[in-house]
């Protein structure tokens, strides 16, 4: 297509401004915490706890992504009770003996000029299960799993046990399972927390009518449904700092027809904002199996995209980011005011290095490494 002159005009007013917007190395800073750039490590689950207890492979897991240069390096989801974790290998805060072994993590990520995060989680009616390298499937009590919670009784697919609808009384221990778990983060050094709520863990399962069959003020409207997120919110935020941010990860939709959708995000979003939430990380996707996902890199970032101009909020893009132009183009278009990492980091712990070579930013190596920065 030829290029016509208007079109070359506003080419020549977009390309100064987007040069000057900040760029995926400026800082990013959250209340009184600043992230030395906009990358984070998002949360990924090593199945590779006992008991719920950090060890040296989420020591190394994490440490090298500081190494690497991430600004904010989040935990894997970390249980708030025993019952609320994906799978019997999964990290927990349940307890204060989990304290020190993340305390450990913390202060190395911290000492390597990246901040912690931890995200804490609910599996809900996606809890007790095998890691995938096993199958994924459902563990039973026999072979060291339990039986799920959930909003209602809904399993989250064929072959997976009816899960126990929560009770009033189950309901509060959850906000105040949350509010313990912040309070031990807290105690670890941990200077941002996330909330989850998303992939089809508990707090999302409340979210969506698809697993929310509720018929008191946990269920059936929109205020109901929500109301779970915002007494938990309202619950970590008490405990935690007032200097240090709070993140909500939510699945901007299911999806699936009759589920929670992206308009329904927007609305959640702002009540967040109004309850000190700081960045929203938006995902999708998670609550029932089945669905088809239009995949294709960057896939999410419109959700980012959207909340952040309609809720007023800041927002993460998460989901097949991996060219760091790519990651680049979206902060600096105001699509996302951070991006989340995942399999990219994976596959490569010293990526932002990497990237900021490639974008031709000058940052600082670990001194240890300085003699391959050039």
């Amino acid at each position: 297509m030829a290029r016509t002159e208007e079109g070359i005009a506003a080419e020549a007013r977009v390309a100064p401004a987007l040069a000057e917007a900040p760029g995926l190395f400026s800082p990013l800073r959250l209340r009184g915490v600043e992230l030395r750039n906009r990358i984070a490590v998002s949360p990924m689950c090593q199945y590779s706890s006992e008991d719920g207890f950090a060890n040296d492979w989420h020591f190394v897991h994490l440490g090298s992504r500081a190494v690497g240069g991430a600004g904010l390096v989040i935990s894997e989801a970390t249980a708030v009770t025993p019952e609320g974790r994906i799978s019997p290998q999964d990290l927990g805060i349940w307890r204060d003996e989990h304290v020190e072994g993340l305390a450990r993590i913390v202060r190395f990520v911290e000492a390597q000029g990246s901040v912690a995060g931890i995200q804490l989680a609910h599996a809900g009616r996606k809890a007790s299960t095998a890691p995938p390298w096993e199958g994924g499937r459902w563990v039973p009590p026999e072979r060291g799993g339990w039986t799920p919670v959930a909003p209602s009784a809904v399993p989250f697919r064929d072959g997976d046990p009816w899960p126990q609808e929560l009770d009033a009384d189950g309901v509060r221990r959850v906000v105040t399972a949350f509010a313990d778990g912040a309070r031990r983060a807290r105690v670890a050094g941990f200077r941002v927390a996330e909330v989850h709520a998303a992939h089809g863990y508990l707090l999302h399962q409340f979210l969506s009518p698809l697993a929310n069959r509720r018929d008191d003020g946990y269920g059936g409207s929109f205020e109901n449904r929500v109301r779970l997120t915002l007494e938990v919110v309202d619950a970590v935020r008490e405990e935690w700092p007032a200097d240090w941010p709070v993140l909500v990860r939510i699945s901007a939709t299911d999806w699936a027809p009759g589920g929670w959708d992206v308009e329904q995000s927007v609305e959640l979003a702002r009540l967040l904002r109004e309850r000190e939430v700081d960045l929203i990380d938006c995902s999708s996707g998670g609550l029932v199996p089945g669905v088809r996902i239009p995949v294709a890199p960057g896939y999410q970032t419109g959700f980012a995209e959207r909340l952040r101009q309609e809720a007023g909020i800041a927002t993460g893009a998460v989901g097949l980011i991996t060219a760091p132009e790519q990651a680049d183009e979206s902060i600096r278009a105001g699509r996302a005011d951070l991006v989340l990492l995942a399999r990219q980091l994976l596959r490569d712990p010293y990526w932002p290095l990497h990237a900021a070579q490639r974008l031709k930013v000058g940052v600082t190596w670990p001194v240890q490494y300085q003699r391959a920065a050039d």
